[in-house]
């Protein structure tokens, strides 16, 4: 009685053969689509704009006496920074540059609003500004009527 074992005739060249078409295997399926690497950002932001409120006029609808000077007021802030605040004014035939923010926490903005022979015409507000990530926030608008 032999207590040795003999191997099977191809027992390797058959592991062999095995092994090279799990590498084939693994390398069609490495080849599929997969996730990207993705890295954290130091600061992501709160992905949420500036709030910007008009102090002055408090009223969303305000009447004034045409040729007095009117100055529109408010603010705008942001934990990411303001990077600008914007004006669109409609009816009173001014354009008003973009107000640099200066990554300010905080901005206050005043313009000054034509009234002389617009006497019955209404001046459209809105004032909104963008933070430095990017993120747009949500206007604030004001209708001026002039008598």
């Amino acid at each position: 009685m032999s207590l040795q074992f003999h191997g099977r005739s191809g027992y390797f060249s058959a592991l062999a053969r095995g092994g090279l078409a799990c590498a084939v295997t693994a390398v069609l399926a490495g080849c599929g689509e997969r996730d990207r690497l993705t890295f954290p950002v130091e600061d992501p932001g709160d992905g949420v704009g500036p709030f910007t409120t008009i102090t002055r006029p408090d009223a969303g609808d305000t009447l004034v006496d045409a040729g007095e000077p009117f100055v529109l007021e408010g603010y705008t802030t942001d934990h990411d920074g303001v990077d600008s605040v914007f004006f669109a004014v409609a009816g009173a035939g001014v354009v008003y540059p973009p107000l640099a923010g200066a990554s300010a926490d905080s901005v206050r903005f005043a313009i000054q609003l034509p009234t002389a022979d617009l006497r019955g015409d209404t001046i459209f507000v809105r004032v909104f500004a963008v933070d430095q990530l990017g993120d747009p926030g949500r206007a604030a608008l004001r209708q001026i009527r002039i008598r």
